[in-house]
């Protein structure tokens, strides 16, 4: 078989043109007209494509989707697919509604500008029929794109733009294949799915929450987050331009009684810092251990869920700190403040980093970046002692006769007690104190 990418695609885009029963069209804004553009040349078209519309004018776009909302936005992309969607009902349904089924694919899009300084990312999304004359159901993605040429950004959406109709109509709706199918022939080296969003007949009794654990399962985002109500939403609109609180490795056992350790470092964050708006809390998760918490399905979606409550979860697939702060980083340049335990600083100064080149020092400037400093607090001499056991820590322990660990407990083999020292010395590391 000819595992040739194009032809992948080629192939997707002309088995989707060679079946009549289905029947739509592509609305597209920025970044060019790459989806449309595959079901036009493989052949085949007029029998799949109603109409292809490129509203890259922004007055055009205005008077077709109407003024108040950011060009690449959610927002935007929802009233695209409804205006195209329902023009289609409109206009075809007497003729052509029992014998096909609609869609309408849309995506809005910021491609690398000429500066390059943009933030590059988009929203696609599809609405379609699963059966003739049924209702539609909607699923839409959040793309962040990492290519370095415009070129090679417009490659990359068109071939998802066609993997999405595919898989809409050849996957079963579940996370697992469809979403494999949704990132053939891509990598997280071109581009991410940080939100996806799920909606309609189709996809009753999912949850948007499995799918993006889903993603980082497979290798499809770095990182996912979850608002307040437990929905999954784009990182910017969080993030951009806030102080953050991170509430490092939250677990499923966990007690949940972390709000006098959130509110010793808000205050901590306060003297520090003049601010010009409240820190945000952001809840850190990380998917090896969802993996051994035994959660799974609609417990482990309804954990997520009621964790959120608590302030935004940020789900990551890297089980090191570093990877996370620079995730951070790509959206605020604002103070950030990790809340740590003993444990936690205990396993980050005693890791190997055989993956890094620089080891343990690599990843201590990966992660001390600018206006970053840990918040280390302590845990009961119990708690310490099994987390040592359970990382296989040997460099790292505590004062026997200590009932808490903190961070003057700590007891470091050399060369490490000499770092901890500079840390603590130089600022990087801070002593919580909860008044």
């Amino acid at each position: 078989m000819d595992m040739d990418p194009e032809s992948i695609t080629h192939r997707k885009a002309l088995e989707l043109n060679l079946d009549p029963t289905k029947y739509g069209t592509f609305a597209e804004i920025g970044a060019g007209q790459e989806v449309a553009d595959w079901f036009l040349s493989v052949g085949g078209a007029s029998g799949t494509v109603a109409q292809t519309i490129c509203a890259y004018d922004k007055a055009f776009s205005d008077e077709r989707y109407g003024p108040g909302t950011r060009y690449v936005s959610r927002e935007r992309l929802l009233t695209m697919l409804e205006r195209e969607y329902q023009t289609l009902e409109t206009q075809l349904r007497a003729a052509r509604g029992s014998q096909v089924r609609f869609f309408a694919f849309a995506d809005t899009v910021a491609a690398k500008s000429f500066k390059g300084d943009n933030e590059q990312h988009g929203w696609i999304g599809l609405r379609f029929q699963a059966a003739s004359g049924s209702a539609p159901s909607d699923i839409l993605l959040h793309v962040a794109l990492r290519d370095h040429e415009v070129e090679q950004q417009r490659t990359a959406l068109g071939i998802l733009g066609v993997n999405l109709v595919h898989a809409a109509y050849r996957q079963p709706p579940a996370p697992e294949p469809f979403l494999r199918a949704l990132f053939e022939n891509l990598s997280i080296e071109r581009l991410e799915i940080d939100v996806i969003e799920l909606d309609g007949p189709a996809f009753t009794g999912q949850d948007a929450r499995l799918w993006c654990v889903e993603a980082l399962r497979q290798g499809i985002a770095r990182a996912v987050l979850l608002d307040t109500s437990g929905k999954p939403e784009q990182p910017s609109s969080l993030l951009r331009k806030r102080a953050l609180v991170v509430e490092g490795r939250v677990r499923h056992t966990d007690s949940g009684n972390s709000a006098p350790l959130v509110s010793a470092a808000i205050a901590q964050l306060r003297r520090e810092e003049k601010l010009e708006a409240e820190p945000l809390l952001l809840l850190d998760v990380r998917l090896a251990d969802l993996a051994t918490s035994g959660l799974e399905g609609a417990a482990l979606g309804e954990w997520l869920r009621s964790l959120a409550s608590r302030g935004p979860v940020v789900l990551t697939e890297h089980p090191m700190l570093y990877p996370v702060v620079e995730y951070l980083r790509r959206y605020t340049s604002h103070p950030v403040r990790v809340l740590a335990s003993s444990a936690i600083l205990a396993r980050l100064v005693s890791e190997t980093y055989a993956a890094l080149p620089g080891t343990l020092l690599e990843s201590l400037g990966k992660l001390l970046v600018q206006n970053l400093r840990l918040y280390i607090h302590p845990v009961s001499s119990e708690v310490f002692l099994r987390e040592m056991q359970a990382s296989h820590l040997e460099r790292v322990g505590a004062v026997e006769s200590a009932r808490s660990i903190g961070l003057d407990e700590l007891r470091c083999a050399a060369p490490l007690d000499h770092l901890v020292r500079y840390l603590r010395g130089a600022g990087w590391i801070v002593p919580l104190e909860i008044r």
